[in-house]
């Protein structure tokens, strides 16, 4: 799939049969809802899309997140929940045996998820662990982690549910795994393997468990969420409620491009009209026009900024860095959806 935005006359949830929602800063931001989410998730099932709400959270168990999206009017069954936590223990699988001892250092649902893949989860590296499996958990202290350090100075493969460094909640952003993660390879020296996203991994496993045809994947962050889907070949959806701004869309490289930039949720239930290429350099996008000169990111057209504004700025500024040409991030202004 080309690194560039795409284009579709018809509402994404018409033209695609299944959504891979992420949860923090797309369904929900912490314990509190997002606009537009349920209704908009809600219609888009009724025209037929359906939902599997993938995250890099290892904590909490398919029926503890399942459970949230209810409570929150999204009603979700716990088949309908792809966590990090069972892609860790996918993960697993590619070199330890059946029986083999795991350090578990995160939540219920890493243990959970553990276990059932049949290994047997210990709690302290003279255990003898094969492998650490590490995910967030609000509860994880200094001898949990200084316990993950010790098994992997042993020779224990180290395994990360996913490195993100931040996690948004209801108050901002606060340390995420990829914080935790880190400090364990400050003290061992040893860079882990990882499971969650940018890794596509959780993606191929909802995409086969549906048996879907036409994915699309739904998420705040560049970083994670669309960069992997550009990893797994999927059109990646980028909503500006969560971590990643515009102005972040717009500087992004290929691998963390999304196909399509949307406000909120109710992007799903919209077309997206493809901007043009114009004169001068000039990219147009119902009404609204960009392009790059000199460095800087210069806009034009009238009406309200929007989405439109968006989409044009992403395809002006990534057809000029493709082409060779330089942006500086100075010149990039606040965009606003």
């Amino acid at each position: 799939m080309s690194a560039s935005l795409l284009g579709s006359d018809r509402p994404l949830a018409d033209v695609h049969d299944l959504a891979l929602v992420d949860l923090d800063g797309v369904a929900y931001q912490g314990r509190l809802p997002i606009a537009h989410a349920a209704a908009s998730l809600g219609e888009a099932r009724t025209r037929g899309l359906r939902l599997v709400f993938v995250t890099n959270n290892a904590s909490r168990e398919p029926e503890e997140v399942a459970s949230r999206l209810t409570g929150l009017d999204i009603p979700t069954d716990p088949d309908e929940v792809m966590t990090a936590a069972q892609a860790c223990a996918n993960l697993l699988r590619t070199r330890l045996e059946p029986g083999a001892k795991v350090l578990v250092v995160g939540g219920k649902g890493l243990t959970t998820a553990v276990t059932e893949a049949g290994y047997e989860v210990v709690t302290s590296a003279e255990d003898g662990p094969n492998a650490v499996a590490q995910g967030y958990s609000p509860e994880l202290a200094w001898p949990d982690l200084a316990e993950a350090a010790y098994a992997v100075a042993g020779g224990a493969w180290h395994v990360a549910s996913n490195r993100d460094l931040s996690l948004p909640t209801e108050r901002g952003l606060a340390p995420g795994n990829g914080a935790l993660v880190a400090a364990v390879v400050a003290a061992t020296g040893v860079d882990p393997d990882s499971a969650g996203k940018p890794e596509p991994t959780m993606y191929r496993m909802a995409v086969e468990r549906v048996g879907a045809r036409r994915p699309l994947v739904i998420g705040d962050r560049l970083d994670t969420d669309l960069a992997g889907a550009r990893a797994g070949g999927y059109p990646g959806l980028h909503v500006l409620t969560g971590v990643s701004s515009a102005r972040d869309a717009v500087l992004a490289g290929p691998g963390m491009r999304p196909a399509y930039p949307g406000a909120d949720r109710r992007s799903l239930l919209e077309p997206h009209p493809a901007p043009s290429e114009a004169e001068d350099g000039w990219w147009r996008c119902a009404g609204r026009s960009a392009r790059v000169v000199d460095g800087s990111l210069e806009l034009d057209g009238e009406g309200p900024a929007g989405i439109d504004v968006v989409r044009a700025a992403c395809a002006a500024a990534w057809s000029a860095v493709d082409d060779g040409a330089l942006l500086d991030p100075a010149g990039v202004p606040e965009l606003t959806a």
